[in-house]
């Protein structure tokens, strides 16, 4: 068994998919009508759909998970979050670990947790 992709719940797909796109180099891969698959494995669901199929309500900024990117040069990232069109939220705006590892920590349009870090050597 593998893991093949991981999936996130949002409210307004196109926003979502340019957010990912513009921040990120993510591609649409398959868009099926609520359900779109980006590269690097990212799934998008529209809410209403998982809210049917679950039968449970979506708790945004939730913080019980986060999706991880790694991003060489975090400080050309960092200004490329602060001149995107719309307001960015922060968990922690750029910081740096006891390891050396550099970390930005932000969230989607739908409050899933994003983490961006420098590659760990």
């Amino acid at each position: 068994m593998r893991l093949k992709n991981v999936l996130i719940v949002v409210n307004d797909m196109e926003k979502s998919i340019a957010f990912y796109k513009d921040l990120f180099g993510l591609e649409v891969i398959l868009d099926n009508d609520g359900n779109v698959i980006m590269t690097e494995g990212l799934v998008l669901q529209d809410r209403t759909i998982w809210e049917k199929f679950t039968g449970r309500e979506v708790i945004p900024m939730n913080h019980s998970s986060e999706l991880y990117f790694e991003e060489r040069n975090l400080e050309d990232f960092a200004k490329k979050l602060e001149n995107y069109h719309e307001p960015i939220r922060y968990v922690n705006k750029f910081m740096e670990h006891s390891w050396g590892q550099k970390v930005i920590r932000l969230y989607d349009p739908d409050g899933n947790m994003i983490e961006v870090g420098t590659p760990i050597r």
